[in-house]
């Protein structure tokens, strides 16, 4: 009985600064490493540099995929956010302001009736459009649609039975149209597909609005 003990004692001599060890250097390391995967598609149709600059950019009402409908006004906040430092030279209206607009000058339903309509067709009618226009002093006009959110978790990392390290997945999937509401066109659009990891000590994903900042970055920078 006398070597077991010892050889148990010995175990645990050498597991204690181990686990030091390794936590320790989790802690320096692991604990800050993010990840980002993106998959960027843009197609420009007329939109060009000058026109988007001396005639600026109103965003409109996103759309989203089913059960992410609370997330709009929040992507189209730190999108509308993140494009004006990104781009001091424009002139940017948020959706905020678009909205209240549209509701002053007394057409919300027609607006309304606009997003109905294009669930069908995926057109938005050109008068609508003008009038948006007209309201907020802006010829483009930038349409959103959040195609998916996801979070989840992977353990990564343990040691004697005690996770240390986990990661969390964050996986978005993003559109941007811009149209033209002179002539009712679409004169930008890009997609975005978005995989971020982070390793962590903690139980903390990566939130929305890093991985909205990260996609309209991205799509930011391929702009005119």
């Amino acid at each position: 009985m006398r070597p077991a003990i010892q050889s148990s004692t010995r175990l645990h001599f050498f597991a204690i600064p181990m686990m030091v060890f390794m936590v320790a250097w989790l802690l320096t390391g692991c604990s800050t490493s993010n990840q980002f995967h993106v998959t960027t598609q843009v197609r420009a149709i007329n939109l060009e540099s000058q026109a988007l600059k001396a005639s600026g950019i109103a965003f409109i009402t996103p759309t989203s995929v089913t059960g992410q409908e609370e997330d709009k006004q929040a992507l189209a906040l730190v999108f509308a956010e993140t494009l004006k430092l990104a781009r001091p030279d424009l002139r940017i209206v948020p959706l905020s302001e678009t909205l209240g607009a549209i509701n002053s000058a007394g057409f919300a339903e027609e607006y309304k009736q606009m997003y109905e309509d294009s669930r069908l067709t995926g057109v938005f009618s050109r008068d609508i459009l003008r009038k948006v226009s007209r309201v907020t002093g802006v010829r483009y006009l930038a349409q959103l649609k959040l195609g998916g959110f996801q979070q989840g978790l992977q353990e990564r990392w343990g040691f004697l039975g005690i996770r240390l390290v986990e990661t969390q997945l964050t996986s978005m999937r993003l559109y941007l149209q811009i149209w033209d509401s002179e002539n009712g066109s679409i004169a930008w659009e890009g997609s975005q597909e978005l995989t971020a990891s982070i390793d962590t000590l903690k139980n903390a994903p990566i939130s929305f609005r890093i991985a909205v900042e990260q996609s309209a970055k991205e799509l930011i920078s391929r702009l005119p």
